[in-house]
């Protein structure tokens, strides 16, 4: 039975980073779109603190990253898995 490899999380991808450098956005600049710290942002993608948004800042995030709510990952963080 082939060993499985331990979750090395620099090699994990965030669904929101993909999300937001796909958008064309640094941290900053959807930080400052949805009402947010740009520190807020970069927890989130670390996966060092869960998503808590107002409805306003949800439909912000939507139409920054050009996704519909369902569209958006149910966690941001690091998901470990490639391709």
């Amino acid at each position: 039975m082939p060993k499985s490899e331990p979750l090395n999380l620099e090699d994990a991808e965030s669904p929101l980073k993909k999300l937001r450098e796909g958008a064309g956005l640094s941290q900053q600049e959807l930080a400052s779109r949805i009402g947010v710290g740009v520190t807020t942002i970069s927890r989130w993608e670390r996966g060092a603190s869960p998503a808590m948004m107002t409805i306003p800042q949800i439909r912000a995030l939507c139409r920054e990253l050009g996704v519909t709510f369902d569209e958006l990952p149910d966690e941001f963080g690091p998901t470990g898995r490639s391709g």
